[in-house]
C-alpha cells in the first residue's frame, strides 16, 4: 500500500468513526448487535471471534465454528488498542505504517498486549465519546474491519434498530 492509498484509507476510516455513532447504547443493544454480527459472520462463512465491550464490561462474546483460541487473544490485543487510543485498530495500524513506526517505539507498548491490526472499532455514543469497542478477529485485517463497518452501516440505515440481514 503506497502513501496515497494509506492516507485515503485513513480518511475513509475517520469518516466511518465519525458517522457510525449510536444515539444511545445499552446492554440489550449490545446483545442485538452481537447477534447481528454473528449472523453476518455466518452468512460470510467467517470463522471469527466476536466481542463487544462497553462500560468497562464484556457484553457479548461469540466464537464462530472454526475459530481458534488465538482469535480470542488477537481480539484482546486489538481491543486494547481501541481502549487506549479510542480509534479503530486499523486506523492506528495504518497510521503507524505510514509513519514507519510501531507502538513499541512510539509509546513503549508491548506487542504481546497491543495489536494495531484491523478488526476493532470504537463504540461511540453521539455527543458522549468512546464507551467501548466492537471486535472481530479471524479474517484478514481489512475483512475483520469491513464486517464490523457493514453491520454498523446496516444498523444506521435502519434507524439504529436491528436490521434484517438477507440470507443469500
Amino acid at each position: 500500500m503506497n502513501l496515497l492509498e494509506l492516507n485515503d484509507s485513513l480518511i475513509e476510516i475517520r469518516q466511518q468513526e465519525e458517522s457510525l455513532q449510536w444515539p444511545v447504547f445499552n446492554e440489550a443493544l449490545a446483545w442485538e448487535l452481537g447477534c447481528t454480527l454473528q449472523l453476518a459472520a455466518a452468512l460470510n462463512e467467517a470463522a471469527v471471534h466476536i466481542e463487544i465491550e462497553a462500560f468497562g464490561r464484556t457484553l457479548f462474546v461469540c466464537a464462530m465454528p472454526g475459530s481458534a483460541p488465538s482469535n480470542a487473544d488477537w481480539a484482546r490485543r486489538k481491543r486494547n488498542v481501541v481502549q487506549l487510543l479510542q480509534r479503530s485498530s486499523l486506523a492506528i495500524g495504518l497510521g503507524l505504517k505510514r509513519d514507519d513506526t510501531d507502538l513499541q517505539r512510539k509509546m513503549g507498548l508491548p506487542d504481546r498486549d497491543y495489536a494495531p491490526h484491523g478488526g476493532s472499532f470504537p463504540l461511540r455514543i453521539l455527543g458522549s465519546g468512546c464507551i467501548g469497542s466492537i471486535t472481530v478477529s479471524g479474517m484478514p485485517e481489512f475483512d475483520d474491519h469491513a464486517l464490523i463497518v457493514s453491520v454498523l452501516q446496516a444498523w444506521q440505515d435502519n434507524g439504529w434498530q436491528k436490521p434484517a440481514l438477507a440470507i443469500e
